[in-house]
């Protein structure tokens, strides 16, 4: 029995190590094949990553005037590199992208865009042939944002900005012009001035038989020439004659002027013939807010503010942009109309509460700083007298020049007496 016992220990011994060396085989066998098995997806991996992606694409090509700069908007599909060429006859944008839109017609600095060939295999190049010289202000990819796919954005403006000049991304917004023979000399502020009425539109008739519209050419006159007399502003009126301008035009006049400031010249006339005095009007919040909407829903929106392209933008981030503009325009025209009243001379009849707000059409421009003065009522025997007097026109234009310089250098002025 004992010799029974050791050889069974022995044979199971043998079978244990039989067993430990075939599931050895098996895993070196498994590791093997799985080694195999990798081995083609690897090289998938590898060609795969030799494949060249796929171009950008060019959805949409449009142009927008703006009238001190024309912009070139490309809707792309990605990012996509680029770089600028100055040309004899324009500019010329070298992209690597695929054209999948229309070119767009004419307008403002460019006269015609036209497609070539790039230098390399997968890029073109888009010539913009311009009315006369110009520089590149600013070109940039924007990324995607507000539902917009990324755009490429170019800004021209007439001037020359140097001869043989390749621009890149980097370099375009840093690119000097020649240094000029002498230093041009800074821009003089734009006031633009708005006798109100004219032509048919007599406006108010005075207790004397005068009409506004003579009253309000008049002083707007005056304050011209007191304005241009201090060689510190440059100065426009919407009319300088016996004519008649749509209320809408008078604020689109003062934009194409680029107004720094917007003063609307009126004189009031009220059944009431007790009352009297000076009053001056900003938009109101409401119809700022209407104004915003409007604006937002018109097909062209690419000059509702000035430098800014609304006509890339949905309707509801351009009503956005609009109202900020507003806001910043609409707190500017109430900084002026209280500095109006603090320097308003002491002999001029001032209304109660005379800072107010109305929806006035000539108040509208989004980007313009803008007040309407009703200098006085018409209907009052003493108003009419005084506006219709050479000395009353001087103090009230010296009144508005003082407030004008208030709001220009950011002087303190001294409180009404």
């Amino acid at each position: 029995m004992p010799q029974k016992e050791a050889i069974r220990g022995r044979v199971t011994g043998l079978a244990s190590r039989a067993c430990a060396l075939l599931a050895a085989a098996w895993l070196c066998l498994a590791m093997a094949s799985a080694a195999m098995a990798q081995t083609p997806v690897q090289t998938a991996s590898v060609a795969s990553a030799r494949v060249m992606p796929e171009p950008a694409r060019i959805g949409a090509a449009r142009l927008g005037d703006h009238g001190d700069k024309t912009r070139f908007v490309l809707e792309l599909s990605r990012d996509a590199p680029f770089s600028i060429l100055p040309d004899a006859n324009g500019v010329v944008v070298e992209m690597e992208a695929a054209l999948d839109a229309a070119l767009p017609a004419a307008k403002g600095l460019v006269r015609a865009v036209a497609v070539r060939p790039g230098m390399k295999a997968g890029h073109l190049r888009l010539v913009l042939s311009t009315t006369g010289p110009v520089r590149v202000l600013l070109a940039e990819v924007i990324p995607p944002r507000d539902g917009m796919p990324p755009r490429f954005v170019m800004d021209l403006a007439a001037g020359r900005a140097g001869r043989g000049a390749v621009l890149t991304p980097a370099s375009v917004s840093t690119m000097n012009p020649p240094v000029p023979a002498e230093k041009p000399k800074p821009t003089l502020p734009m006031i633009v001035i708005d006798p109100g009425h004219g032509g048919q539109d007599p406006g108010a008739i005075a207790v004397g038989g005068g009409y506004e519209k003579d009253i309000t050419l008049a002083m707007a006159k005056e304050l011209r020439r007191q304005l241009l007399a201090t060689g510190r502003y440059r100065v426009a009126l919407t009319r300088d004659s016996d004519t008649y301008i749509p209320l809408r035009d008078r604020p689109g006049i003062a934009r194409a002027k680029g107004a720094d400031l917007f003063i609307s010249l009126h004189a009031d006339s009220i059944t009431s013939k007790q009352v009297r005095g000076l009053s001056v009007y900003t938009l109101s919040d409401k119809a700022s807010d209407r104004e915003a909407e409007m604006l937002a829903q018109r097909e062209n929106q690419s000059d509702a503010i000035v430098g800014l392209d609304l006509s890339v933008q949905s309707a509801d981030i351009a009503s956005i942009l609009i109202g900020m503009s507003q806001r910043d325009a609409l707190n500017r025209s109430r900084r002026f109309a209280s500095l109006l009243l603090k320097n308003l001379d002491p002999k001029i009849a001032v209304l109660p509460g005379p800072m107010r707000s109305a929806g006035f059409a000539v108040l509208t421009a989004p980007d313009v700083p803008a007040v309407l003065v009703e200098m006085g009522y018409l209907s009052h025997s003493q108003d009419a007298k005084l506006l219709g007097s050479d000395a009353h026109r001087k103090r009230m234009a010296g009144s508005l020049l003082r407030a004008v310089d208030g709001y220009f250098t950011g002087n303190a002025v001294p409180p009404r007496s």
